[in-house]
């Protein structure tokens, strides 16, 4: 969804940080091998979560979505010595691309990929995070909500993507994905423990402090 000019969005792009050429390869190979490759954060984005990861400084980062290891590689970029990232996707044909694009990272041994369903392994990691990228199924973004909240630490960051489904939470639902999505936008923003601000970056950026 486009909430500015292309030419504007052009002139942002051009007075970005540019991603690393790792990044620009695993953009170019998702684009060329790997369906829905708009699912990729993409460069811009990339960026925003890059800066994000090294001012909050994560010891410890879940990521719920690994998709392609994109984002992954760049929240990693924050990570203090010795921390490490949990990954989770359930697309088995998708893991030895992204363990390849890792390994030749700088953090290939701090990424630790969980294969399967969020909602069971979920509850199998123990936390504290100082970080969480909330990125997979929609449908289940209310659930991932109250498995994540006891796993982030005070004063810790949860950041949710597409949390305005290309405009469709300003409608009536008409299917479970933008219902589940309206729910969460409401449950993130209402909830006292929390503090929220929604971002219009690219299909809606959320930022929530864990009080």
């Amino acid at each position: 969804m486009n909430f500015i000019s292309d030419k504007l969005q052009q002139y942002i792009d051009d007075h970005t940080m540019e991603e690393s050429n790792l990044l620009k390869a695993l953009d170019r190979e998702t684009h060329q091998k790997v369906l829905q490759p708009r699912m990729l954060s993409g460069s811009y984005q990339g960026r925003l979560l890059a800066l994000l990861s090294k001012m909050i400084g994560p010891k410890k980062i879940l990521e719920i979505g690994t998709y392609t290891g994109y984002a992954t590689l760049c929240m990693a970029e924050g990570l203090t010595t010795g921390g490490s990232i949990d990954t989770i996707d359930h697309n088995e044909e998708l893991a030895d691309m992204q363990r390849r694009y890792f390994n030749q990272s700088p953090y290939g041994r701090q990424i630790v990929q969980h294969l399967g369903e969020a909602k069971d392994i979920l509850k199998t990691l123990a936390g504290p995070y100082d970080l969480v990228f909330l990125d997979a199924d929609k449908e289940n973004y209310p659930h991932y909500f109250d498995l994540i909240i006891d796993k982030l630490k005070t004063g810790g960051i949860l950041l949710s993507d597409n949390v305005l489904w290309s405009g469709k939470v300003l409608e009536k639902a008409t299917d479970e994905a933008t219902s589940a999505l309206q729910e969460y936008n409401h449950k993130i923003n209402t909830d006292v423990r929390v503090e929220t601000v929604l971002l219009p970056v690219r299909d809606g950026l959320t930022i929530t402090r864990k009080r």
